[in-house]
């Protein structure tokens, strides 16, 4: 292929996406001649033709498949860039981005994400929600910054992105106010048979604690599973069962929940990380937060 020209990038982008070079040219404001001919040039630069034409419209070609993939990731960066651009004139905030894997309890997202608050600039912070794979996709194609995540990032996947530890909580049992007291007083002896409310199978949570359960040989009552955590403690905060929660937050789950801290699952915590596509952390609301996360979390 010899030199690209962007222009008529463009104008094949827009054909295709149009569906017709008449639609395209009342988009673009010009003639379809003109189009037309800019189309031609495009092809002979490729050496194959893009379209084929079907009735009165236009299908792309196998070549024409394969340009407008390309075409897609070069405009949408364009479009990015420029949105970052503007981001920064004077007067406007700066923003972050966050992926937040969806097992991460809803109140320790909050109290990671805080202090971007407080930073001496305005900062527009958007958050997405998600499972680990999807969100570090997003991270790779760089629509958002930063993942936090309840567990490390997997092996295999070929994503380039680095761990950044932000602490480790050690992790609490709660219940309703009213059922607290009863099974407080002979703890951790009275869970046995007693009604939970668990993580999903397979989390990193769910297997720490099943393991707990059998070194004190507990066989607790598994009524609910969730990969939702706040869904899980809104069960709880109706008198459902006993749930669990990172005790750095066990104020807030008190308060919020209806619900008492009954004792520890000794042994079992749960640790946060930031995953960044940087091996040093640069963007100036992810460092804040990373530093404000070793403050509260051990």
């Amino acid at each position: 292929m010899r030199h690209l020209n962007y222009n008529h990038l463009l104008y094949f982008w827009t054909i295709a996406r149009e569906g017709s070079i008449a639609r395209a040219s009342e988009h673009l404001h010009l003639t379809p001649q003109t189009l037309s001919g800019q189309l031609k040039l495009l092809e002979e630069s490729v050496g194959e033709p893009l379209f084929h034409r079907v009735g009165r419209g236009l299908v792309l070609s196998d070549a024409g498949e394969l340009v407008k993939h390309y075409a897609d990731e070069i405009f949408s960066i364009g479009a990015e860039l420029a949105q970052r651009v503007s981001e920064k004139q004077p007067g406007s905030s700066e923003s972050v981005t966050i992926g937040i894997v969806d097992s991460i309890p809803k109140l320790v997202a909050y109290r990671l994400l805080e202090p971007v608050f407080s930073m001496g600039a305005p900062i527009k912070l958007s958050c997405h929600e998600g499972a680990l794979e999807k969100l570090l996709a997003e991270l790779a194609l760089h629509k958002i910054d930063m993942v936090l995540s309840d567990r490390p990032l997997p092996k295999g996947l070929g994503v380039k992105a680095y761990n950044h530890s932000l602490g480790s909580s050690s992790v609490g049992l709660f219940i309703q106010k009213k059922l607290a007291a009863k099974l407080a007083k002979k703890y951790p002896s009275s869970l046995n048979h007693a009604p939970f409310l668990l993580p999903a199978m397979g989390s990193t949570l769910r297997h720490a604690l099943e393991e707990w359960f059998e070194k004190i040989t507990i066989a607790p009552r598994v009524i609910a599973e969730f990969e939702d955590s706040a869904l899980l403690k809104t069960f709880g905060a109706a008198g459902v069962g006993i749930f669990p929660a990172p005790s750095a937050i066990a104020d807030e789950v008190e308060k919020m929940y209806n619900a008492r801290f009954i004792g520890l699952a000794e042994g079992v915590s749960e640790t946060f990380y930031a995953i960044s596509p940087e091996r040093k952390l640069k963007n100036a609301a992810v460092v804040q937060i990373n530093e404000a996360a070793h403050s509260w979390l051990d």
